[in-house]
């Protein structure tokens, strides 16, 4: 006390206690958005790790020789190779083709067969896959009914077909803020609606199984994508990241996986249809 008071007569203030700093918190990770999109479609039934279903109602096995017929970059296809399938893919763009070719070198696929082509004819002989995938191309091609009679042609009987094609309600929400050339040749030349995907599909002499639809997300990335006027291979703007956050969000809410089914019903980015070979 005798001390203190020295220091207060001398003007020279008491020690203070020096305050713990304040803890910061740690900047939140940043959402990737085609990480986020890959797990929206995982929830919509794509890649599914437990049953070997690439998509509900499609599983692979080791047995199956399957046909990817517009592979792109190979996201699928790989998933098909990891289940150990005999592997063929074609696809018009022979860069991918060739991208694709190395992304399965590793994988336990019994082998993997590559055509680059117009699919006008394939260039596979009748009857030789047990299963059939072509995702997002029938919206590309000149002729649908050409393009689905040579899939139905190479396909075994009882062969299982996933075919996939945008939904009109996201294509309709682009038609005014996409870039023209979305909807110009080589890109997509026509919208196709439930109604006319599933009739091509039984006139093509395959029978539906099931036909889904998801992809709200997607549908919404790719109305801001067009705003933020950013390229494919870099899609960093805060229109895009800001919605990735919010959806990732959603997706985290109790609730969240009800409120994707909604609004996957609402408006979807892509319709699947699977379908048997007689």
């Amino acid at each position: 006390m005798l001390r203190l008071l020295k220091k207060l007569a001398a003007g020279t203030p008491p020690a203070q206690p020096v305050p713990e700093p304040t803890p910061v918190a740690a900047a939140p990770e940043k959402v990737d958005p085609y990480m986020l999109g890959l797990h929206d479609a995982m929830l919509s039934g794509w890649f599914n790790q437990q049953t070997g279903e690439l998509f509900t109602g499609f599983p692979v096995t080791p047995q199956d020789t399957l046909l990817d017929v517009g592979c792109g970059d190979g996201g699928n296809v790989h998933f098909c190779a990891m289940r150990g399938a005999n592997i063929i893919i074609a696809d018009i763009d022979a860069a991918k083709v060739e991208a694709t070719r190395l992304r399965l070198s590793d994988t336990p696929a019994r082998d993997v067969e590559c055509h680059v082509t117009d699919c006008n004819p394939l260039p596979i002989a009748d009857a030789t896959a047990t299963r059939v995938v072509s995702t997002e191309v029938i919206e590309h091609v000149d002729d649908p009914a050409q393009f689905l009679a040579e899939l139905v042609r190479v396909g075994k009987p009882g062969a299982l077909y996933l075919l996939s094609v945008p939904h009109p309600s996201s294509e309709d929400l682009q038609k005014d803020i996409a870039s023209p050339e979305y909807f110009q040749k080589p890109n997509h030349i026509r919208i196709i609606s439930e109604e006319q995907f599933k009739a091509m599909v039984s006139d093509a002499g395959l029978e539906i199984i099931s036909h889904n639809q998801y992809g709200f997300y997607w549908s919404m990335w790719m109305l801001l994508f067009w705003e933020a006027k950013v390229d494919f291979s870099n899609p960093d703007h805060p229109l895009l990241n800001h919605w990735a956050d919010t959806w990732q969000t959603v997706l985290d809410s109790p609730r969240g996986a009800q409120i994707k089914q909604a609004l996957d019903a609402v408006v979807a980015k892509s319709q699947v249809i699977i379908a048997r070979k007689p």
